[in-house]
């Protein structure tokens, strides 16, 4: 007979099947959603809408797909990655505010 003292009690096995369950859920929404962003773009590329629109749109749909890649599919949503999370966005916010100068500089 197996010795099963080392194995995990049974609610365990439960709770942790039910989590893999959720975040599989949540990574199968997202990458649905991540096609369709996608779609989206590629249709609005193709049927030629104005680009007064459509530049700033395809810009946010791919701020939120990057979002969605890191938060859900990197696993940043997770413990342990404050410090990566951290430097991540601090490389954002540092390319955002040096984007901003040099185009203040240009325009002004």
């Amino acid at each position: 007979m197996a010795d099963q003292s080392h194995s995990k009690p049974i609610h365990h096995r439960e709770y942790e099947k039910k989590q893999h369950r959720e975040e599989m859920k949540q990574q199968v929404l997202t990458f649905a959603l991540m096609i369709l962003f996608t779609l989206v773009a590629f249709g609005m590329v193709i049927m030629e809408v104005n680009s007064y629109f459509i530049i700033p749109t395809l810009i946010i749909l791919a701020v939120v797909q990057v979002a969605f890649q890191l938060y859900y599919f990197m696993h940043m949503k997770n413990k342990g990655h404050d410090m990566v999370a951290l430097m991540m966005y601090g490389g954002v916010v540092i390319a955002a505010l040096t984007i901003i100068a040099f185009t203040s500089i240009i325009w002004w």
